[in-house]
């Protein structure tokens, strides 16, 4: 769904952001660390300006202080237009809102639950199906 959400965004000439959590707050750790030199240096105001910043996979990042704490600048700046610019945030998670606010802070967890329309999708995982007869 997010893929197809990403196209569409994309085709309006907008931008987009597509990553994991884990790597995401990996690669903004590593940036602010300054170790990756590899990263543009608007790497991180890009992650806040975004249209649309997809975050696949909450909660299958291993959790820090300092991963907290840029997750929800992250939200925060995004939700509130801290940025002075209106953008869009989805999640992707296998978590529910009670599993959220266990693993992740209070402030993160009432955002979430506060700021977004919460999906649950159903249904067979399509990584399991086979294709053609293919595993």
């Amino acid at each position: 769904m997010s893929n197809c959400i990403a196209a569409e965004i994309l085709k309006k000439g907008k931008t987009v952001i597509y990553q994991t959590c884990p790597v995401l707050l990996e690669s903004v750790i590593n940036f602010k660390l300054n170790k990756s030199k590899n990263l543009q240096e608007d790497f991180y105001q890009s992650i806040l300006d975004a249209d649309l910043l997809i975050i696949d996979d909450l909660g299958t990042e291993s959790l820090n202080s300092m991963k907290l704490s840029e997750l929800f600048t992250i939200l925060n700046t995004r939700i509130l237009n801290l940025n002075n610019k209106i953008t869009k945030t989805i999640i992707s998670t296998n978590l529910d809102i009670n599993d959220i606010f266990k693993s992740y802070e209070e402030r993160i967890g009432s955002r979430i639950a506060g700021y977004y329309d919460i999906y649950y999708f159903f249904g067979e995982d399509l990584r399991f199906k086979t294709k053609k007869g293919i595993i």
